[in-house]
């Protein structure tokens, strides 16, 4: 079940004398989801451009797309640093795009309109950044990974730590039993990028943790500027570990793709 976003309304919206609706009426009193729209968007023509210039069909495998900008360690040891972000934009199949389009449609239904525009998508690329990371430490430097499924996974922690810290508990408990579900999945299904997933787990839950140290007031009266700043510290350093980290290997040939 995915919870509604009436349920994630910020602590300044929940204090505002407005009727109480369900659904869309109530997304629109809240805020909308614009980012959201225009992320899926972008995934879903980037799909299509993949579908384009492969061999055809729904399998977007044998695009050069997918060799050009999907994330390699050792391309990125070798100065193509844009892959950490054009590889979230990538997929290798319908089904892979359709899963974490969906994802990240009710996901951001729910979180964009509660936290604004402007710090959902920090989160969501400090997130796919920090799944880059991931993907570093744990795939082989040859191996080529692409997906949403690192700022997803970011999105899924930062929507259960801000629900539980503002004490939803049910739609902490919904979003938690689904994160337990997906980690199952990522440790049992071959193929999938198990450093993709946590290290967007990890960096969307510390975005979380950030936004609500500043609802509670713990970062002083410039709460929304340290939480910038603190995304923002946490997407470079995701690039500059993950630079570091990359290494090259002469006469590179890509190995198999995996999926995040």
């Amino acid at each position: 079940m995915t919870p509604t976003p009436v349920g994630m309304r910020c602590p300044e919206c929940a204090s505002e004398r407005t009727r109480v609706r369900t659904g869309a009426a109530a997304t629109s009193q809240v805020g909308g989801f614009p980012a959201t729209i225009v992320l899926v968007a972008i995934n879903v023509a980037v799909f299509l451009a993949e579908m384009a210039t492969g061999s055809g069909g729904l399998s977007s495998t044998t695009s050069d797309l997918i060799r050009n900008y999907g994330l390699v360690g050792a391309e990125v040891a070798n100065g193509e640093w844009y892959r950490l972000v054009t590889s979230g934009f990538l997929h290798a199949g319908f089904m892979h795009i359709a899963f974490n389009m969906v994802a990240l449609y009710f996901l951001g239904r729910v979180l964009e309109p509660s936290i604004g525009t402007a710090r959902f998508l920090m989160v969501y690329f400090a997130s796919l950044l920090a799944g880059s990371l991931g993907a570093i430490i744990a795939s082989s430097n040859i191996e080529i990974t692409v997906g949403a499924s690192g700022a997803v996974f970011g999105l899924f922690a930062a929507t259960f730590i801000i629900a539980r810290g503002r004490g939803l508990g049910t739609v902490a408990n919904e979003i938690g039993v689904i994160i337990g579900i997906n980690l199952l999945l990522t440790f049992t299904i071959s193929g999938i990028s198990i450093g993709g997933h946590i290290g967007g787990l990890i960096g969307g839950g510390l975005c979380g943790l950030l936004v609500i140290a500043g609802e509670r007031g713990h970062l002083g009266a410039n709460a929304k500027v340290i939480e910038y700043a603190g995304m923002i510290a946490i997407a470079v350093a995701a690039v500059l570990v993950a630079t570091a980290m990359a290494e090259p290997v002469e006469g590179l040939r890509l190995s198999l793709i995996s999926l995040w």
